[in-house]
């Protein structure tokens, strides 16, 4: 590496300031004033409750459910927008809370799923303070965070999701998993209106429909329809169905099974979605040994939907549980936010994530559904998959 220039001009002055370092030296041993305080050890101190002891990482992680790094990034994502938007919330100590002030407190509504009186409580705030801040959080995230749920733009992209589902439970050209969520809420009875939300189980409750990828990131979601619809009848309703239908999804390379057989890109899901040529259920009934074998493979890969519902249930608890009189117009945009933020966790590489338990129960007390509605082709693509696996196999 060449010289730094300027270097031997900066060592001659040095030696002209003798006397401003000795003045600088003494000035060091007078008291200094004291640096700002860390927003989060700030914010500890400046709130009520158990929250105000909260002094370190660790603590904080357990608190939000989530790495500083990530709260950041998630800041840094919705400053713009709270700051624009004029508010006169304030603290216990009666003064203007921040834009990470209000993130902090819609994370903790979303992460805890407490009620809007005990985080009221915890945060020295009033319980609709804490419902402003929160569906003011909801709008931001929905516009600034929607990049981090997103069907894969780019051939590479597909073709890494693809590579990883086939080394992990050894199905090729699979490009993600299908599952449903209910989100069970408590509703008035009296209300007749409400029987539409009414599911097979007795609940009322709301569907979540996710296609998730080999990392447990969604790719696709919508959230909405009442839980009275079956997982097919919502497919059904999805714009995935009419992509994938129209032939503009699910429209990338194929692959040669054996010789005369392709085999183009799919998702997987169970019994309870329909057997078509971009979506493969497992078989029913008795099964000969190559069936068997798909279905074993197919239900190890289907775990990845499993676990991501799980985590996201575990993770963002405001929608585990029974939800208490929500507003059902604005569930749908607290659930797809919440799947922003499991995304954006995953994308962030924070290890609380990789730390949770890997739970397969998202849906408690929800039988498995059967849908009986078969296409001919795909009848014919999930025989010829079976006896291609089967074929792989050691003998």
């Amino acid at each position: 590496m060449g010289p730094i220039r300027g270097f031997k001009r900066r060592k001659k002055a040095e030696k002209k300031v003798d006397q401003n370092v000795l003045d600088a030296a003494l000035s060091s041993l007078q008291p200094q004033p004291q640096q700002p305080l860390d927003w989060w050890d700030d914010f500890s101190k400046r709130i009520t409750g158990h929250l105000s002891e909260t002094k370190n990482s660790k603590k904080f992680e357990s608190v939000f459910k989530i790495s500083r790094k990530t709260f950041n990034y998630i800041c840094s994502l919705v400053n713009d927008d709270l700051r624009a938007r004029q508010s006169n919330f304030t603290g216990s100590d009666g003064k203007p809370l921040s834009p990470n002030d209000q993130v902090a407190i819609a994370l903790r509504r979303l992460s805890s799923g407490e009620s809007l009186s005990n985080i009221g409580d915890s945060f020295g705030i009033n319980q609709s303070t804490v419902s402003h801040i929160t569906w003011r959080f909801v709008e931001a995230m929905e516009e600034r965070g929607l990049h981090h749920l997103r069907w894969p733009a780019t051939e590479a992209e597909i073709e890494e999701i693809k590579s990883k589902f086939e080394k992990m439970h050894g199905l090729p050209n699979c490009c993600g998993v299908i599952d449903t969520t209910h989100i069970v809420m408590t509703l008035p009875t009296v209300d007749h209106s409400n029987d539409v939300w009414i599911d097979r189980e007795k609940n009322h409750s709301m569907v979540l429909q996710a296609i998730v990828d080999p990392d447990m990131r969604f790719r696709d979601v919508i959230v909405g329809y009442p839980g009275s619809l079956s997982d097919a009848l919502v497919l059904q309703n999805s714009s995935f169905f009419k992509l994938s239908e129209e032939g503009k999804r699910l429209n990338g390379k194929k692959i040669e099974l054996m010789e005369g057989t392709e085999l183009g890109e799919y998702i997987i899901g169970d019994a309870g979605f329909p057997l078509l040529p971009w979506l493969l259920t497992p078989f029913q009934d008795a099964l000969p040994d190559h069936q068997a074998e798909f279905n074993k493979q197919h239900a190890a890969t289907r775990a990845v939907a499993e676990i991501a519902l799980a985590r996201l249930k575990e993770m963002w608890r405001i929608i585990h549980g029974v939800m208490w009189l929500p507003d059902k117009n604005r569930l749908p945009r607290i659930v797809f936010v919440c799947c922003l933020l499991h995304n954006i966790v995953i994308d962030m590489e924070d290890k609380v994530f990789s730390e949770m338990p890997m739970s397969l129960h998202h849906d408690k007390d929800y039988r498995q559904q059967i849908c009986e509605s078969a296409s001919e082709t795909g009848i014919d693509i999930r025989e010829k998959l079976s006896l291609y696996l089967s074929s792989k196999l050691p003998s």
